[in-house]
C-alpha cells in the first residue's frame, strides 16, 4: 500500500504523459478497466456483500453493472474528443473591436485528482466509481482514499484497476489507493493534488472542503453531501393516485435501507387525505434491514430520535424497540414545520420519512423557498394542473439540481443529461455534477494559445487536427 506522498508523487510523474495520451488510447484503458471488473464479478460481488450487507442480487450485481457501464460511457466520451471543447478563432484584421490575433482555446487536465470513496455505493461511488472514471477520462491521474466500510473490496478493486491500466499502456502512477483518515487529509494537503472529489456526509465534506480551501494553493473540492429531497403532492394527485403515490414513496424511502443520498425524506401532502395512513401501512410491512456499518446505524437512530421529539411531530409508525432499524414515519402540519424547519429538515440517513400536511399549496412554495439546497425535488400532480404550477415549479428548480415529475428520486441514471448536484449544502459546487458525462468538466481547465506556431500547439488545436476532435472554427 502506497503512502500518500508516494501515491501523489507517482501521480505527478504520470500526469503529463496521461494528459497527452490520445483520446482513443485513453478510451481503451478505461474500457480495459471495465472489462477487468466485469471478469471479476463472481469474486467482487460476494466480497462487497460481506462488507456492506446490501445483498448480491439485485443491488450489488446491478451496481457493478452500472459501474462497468459508466466506465465504458466515459471511454466513449474521451474517445469523442468533445470534452476538449476546442475553439479556434483565426486572425482577423477587420474584427469589430480591433484586429483579432489567432486565438485557440481548449480544456486540458488539471492534474492529479484525489477521490474520497463513499460507503453506500461500494462500486459506483467508490474505488472505480464515477469520480475515478471521469477524472481518468479527463486525463488526470487518480489517487483514491478508500472508505473504511469496505476495505477488502477496495483493495481488490484497486488491484484490478491498476493491472488493467498498466496492461493498457497507462503510465505508472496513473492510479493508486491509500487508506486511513489521516492519510486522506495528508493527501488532500499535498501540493501535487490539483482537485478533489467527495461523496458522503455534510460534516465530513465541509471539514475536507475547509482543508482544501486553506491550502497555500487552494484547490477545487467537489463534495456531494446529501439531501432530504422534498416531494410535493397536489390534492388532485392524492385524490386520483393516492394508493400509487403511497406505494412509490414507501418503496423509495426504504430502498437500500434508506441509505441513498436521494432518499425522499420529506413529503408535503394535502391535509385530510388518507395518504399518510396508507404509507404507514406499507412501511409496517417492511422489516428492519442491516445498515452499512455501526457508525451509520448509530447516526440513523440518534437523528431519528431527535426528529421524533421535535415540537409538533407525531410518530405515525415507530418500532417498539427503539434500537431497531425498522422504518419510521413522522408527520406534522405545515405551520409546525415552518416554525421548526431548520431542525425538522435535517437529513436522516436511513429509512425514515417525514410527511408534512398542508391546507394551501401556495404556502408550501413559501416554505420550500426557505429550505437549504437539495440534490432533487419532486412534484406529483395531474397533467391538467400544469397552468397553475409554474410558480411552484420555479421554486423547486431553484432549490435543487434535478426536478422530477411524477417519479421518485432514488435511482440516478448514468447518462449525458444527468445532473447529480445542487445548491449548497447539497454540494460545494452547484454548477457541477458527479454523475453523467458532464462530470468530466470538473477536472479540466481552459487554456488559450495566442498566435502560437502549429508544431507547438496541443494536438486538439492544430489545423491538421491529428486526434480528429471536434473543433469550433471562426
Amino acid at each position: 500500500m502506497s503512502t500518500p506522498d508516494q501515491a501523489v508523487s507517482a501521480a505527478m510523474a504520470a500526469a503529463e504523459e496521461w494528459a497527452a495520451t490520445p483520446p482513443e488510447a485513453r478510451a481503451r484503458a478505461l474500457t480495459a478497466v471495465a472489462e477487468a471488473l466485469e471478469a471479476a464479478r463472481s469474486e467482487l460481488v460476494p466480497l462487497a456483500d460481506a462488507e456492506s450487507h446490501l445483498g448480491e442480487t439485485p443491488r450489488l450485481n446491478g451496481e457493478l453493472t452500472r459501474t462497468v457501464f459508466q466506465l465504458k460511457l466515459f471511454a466513449e466520451e474521451a474517445a469523442s474528443g468533445r470534452s476538449y471543447d476546442a475553439r479556434i478563432d483565426r486572425a482577423d484584421p477587420d474584427w469589430p473591436t480591433g484586429p483579432r490575433p489567432d486565438l485557440r482555446r481548449y480544456r486540458t487536465a488539471v492534474g492529479p485528482v484525489l477521490v474520497f470513496a463513499a460507503s453506500n455505493f461500494p462500486f459506483a461511488f467508490s474505488v472505480a466509481g464515477g469520480d475515478t472514471a471521469s477524472a481518468l477520462a479527463a486525463g488526470c491521474p487518480v489517487v483514491v482514499k478508500a472508505h473504511p466500510g469496505h476495505p477488502r473490496l477496495s483493495r481488490r478493486t484497486a488491484e484490478i484497476v491498476t493491472a488493467a491500466l498498466s496492461d493498457a499502456g497507462a503510465p505508472e502512477g496513473t492510479f493508486a489507493l491509500i487508506e486511513g483518515e489521516r492519510e486522506g487529509v495528508e493527501a488532500l494537503r499535498h501540493p501535487g493534488i490539483a482537485a478533489a472529489a467527495f461523496t458522503g456526509s455534510e460534516r465530513g465534506g465541509l471539514a475536507l472542503a475547509k482543508i482544501a480551501a486553506e491550502r497555500p494553493e487552494p484547490i477545487p473540492f467537489y463534495a456531494e453531501m446529501g439531501s432530504i429531497n422534498p416531494v410535493v403532492v397536489t390534492a388532485a394527485a392524492a385524490k386520483n393516485r393516492g394508493e400509487e403515490i403511497a406505494k412509490g414513496y414507501a418503496g423509495s424511502v426504504t430502498m437500500g435501507a434508506g441509505q441513498f443520498c436521494t432518499n425522499p425524506g420529506l413529503m408535503f401532502v394535502p391535509a385530510g387525505d388518507a395518504i399518510v395512513d396508507r404509507i404507514a401501512g406499507l412501511l409496517s410491512e417492511v422489516g428492519a434491514a442491516p445498515m452499512l456499518n455501526d457508525r451509520i446505524e448509530s447516526g440513523f437512530l440518534d437523528t431519528a430520535r431527535r426528529l421524533g421529539q421535535r415540537p409538533g411531530v407525531r410518530r405515525v409508525l415507530w418500532p417498539d424497540d427503539d434500537t431497531s432499524t425498522a422504518p419510521r414515519l413522522l408527520t406534522m402540519d405545515l405551520a409546525a414545520f415552518a416554525a421548526d424547519s431548520e431542525a425538522a429538515s435535517q437529513e436522516c440517513f436511513g429509512p425514515l420519512g417525514l410527511v408534512v400536511t398542508y391546507q394551501d399549496l401556495r404556502d408550501v412554495a413559501v416554505v420550500l423557498a426557505k429550505l437549504p439546497g437539495q440534490l432533487t425535488t419532486s412534484l406529483h400532480a395531474e397533467p391538467d394542473e400544469t397552468a397553475e404550477l409554474s410558480g411552484l415549479a420555479g421554486v423547486l428548480a431553484d432549490r435543487s439540481g434535478r426536478v422530477l415529475w411524477n417519479q421518485w428520486p432514488t435511482g440516478v441514471s448514468v447518462t449525458h443529461a444527468m445532473q447529480h448536484g445542487g445548491p449548497f449544502p447539497a454540494t460545494t459546487a452547484p454548477s457541477t455534477t458527479s454523475v453523467g458525462t458532464a462530470a468530466i468538466e470538473r477536472f479540466l481547465r481552459p487554456v488559450t494559445y495566442q498566435n502560437w506556431p502549429q508544431d507547438l500547439l496541443p494536438p486538439p488545436l492544430r489545423d491538421s487536427n491529428p486526434w480528429n476532435v471536434p473543433q469550433r472554427i471562426h
